[in-house]
């Protein structure tokens, strides 16, 4: 049976020509429902895809020069869409702001992981990527520190890594255990310190920070001696396109959504979820290997996360 409104107009308005019906409100819930699990399967899936995806890319493609590629385009088409819809320019003082958070997140985060991934398996690139537990650091030092669970779930995590140092395909290659803790390290110190920092609003503030962050990844690959010698395989620049459209568009919009209309602590789940899912594409479709120590990091390291980010309800 449908039952509509009754709420009576306010003096000097008109009542509604259409009554709204619980048929009207139900289906409105059921589709910003769905849309909402269509957000959340992308960045987990997509996410938790991406670390796979840079390991095909930086197969024919050096690793700061793809990055550089990858958000200079992306950041470059969505800061042209957002300037054709009416966003305003940003300031100099927010180009600075998003030059930060660009060098730090993108070029010493995301990266310093691709870099590493030349010699350890992506999984284990997102085993490592504990960004919560820097975080909760990094605020404690700012004179936000943790509550005893969180505390504990430092320790734990922090084993984890300790733990995640002792899988053999990261004591095969020293430089890519210290890069593993680097990487994390200064993506958490970014975020942390990105609420001080003067930035654009919406969407405009990951475009500039896209662009800037990819002129500091093509400075960076070119003083490394990075070159692109040789036509790239069709693998990688099938990566790299797959990185540009879902990696860095579809699935940061998606993000976004999120972040507008769910809990904070759902729209951050990703962090537990995208380590499972590299670890399970990257056994399954690059034959990569990881031993019983690497998953039993794996498994106290999400512990340690869930205790840190998690609220007590």
């Amino acid at each position: 049976m449908t039952t509509t409104s009754h709420t009576p107009p306010a003096h000097g308005e008109e009542a509604p020509s259409t009554p709204i019906t619980t048929e009207s409100r139900s289906a409105g819930s059921s589709s910003q429902r769905a849309r909402g699990l269509l957000a959340l399967l992308a960045v987990y899936l997509i996410w938790g895809s991406t670390y796979l995806a840079i390991r095909f890319a930086i197969e024919s493609i050096p690793p700061f020069l793809m990055l550089a590629i990858r958000f200079l385009i992306a950041g470059g088409l969505l800061y042209g869409f957002l300037r054709l819809s009416g966003s305003p320019t940003p300031t100099w003082k927010q180009w600075a702001g998003s030059a930060a958070m660009g060098t730090l997140l993108l070029a010493g985060g995301l990266g310093v992981a691709a870099f590493a991934e030349q010699s350890v398996a992506s999984g284990l690139v997102a085993l490592a990527a504990a960004v919560p537990l820097w975080v909760a650091l990094f605020a404690g030092l700012c004179g936000q520190w943790p509550v005893r669970r969180k505390w504990i779930g430092l320790v734990i995590g922090f084993i984890g890594i300790i733990l995640l140092n002792l899988e053999s395909g990261v004591r095969a290659s020293p430089l890519g255990a210290v890069l593993l803790i680097l990487a994390p390290i200064s993506w958490a110190f970014g975020s942390v310190w990105s609420r001080r920092l003067p930035m654009p609003s919406g969407l405009m503030a990951s475009a500039t920070e896209m662009l800037t962050g990819g002129a500091v990844l093509l400075v960076v690959g070119l003083a490394l001696g990075e070159r692109v010698s040789l036509l790239p395989t069709e693998r990688s620049l099938l990566a790299l396109g797959y990185l540009v459209i879902f990696g860095s568009l579809v699935a940061f919009s998606a993000y976004g959504y999120l972040l507008r209309t769910a809990r904070p602590a759902l729209a951050t789940s990703y962090a537990y979820v995208n380590p499972v899912v590299a670890v399970a594409l990257g056994v399954a479709l690059d034959g990569e290997r990881i031993t019983w120590v690497g998953l039993l990091a794996l498994l106290v390291i999400l512990t340690g996360v869930l205790l840190v980010a998690l609220k007590r309800q």
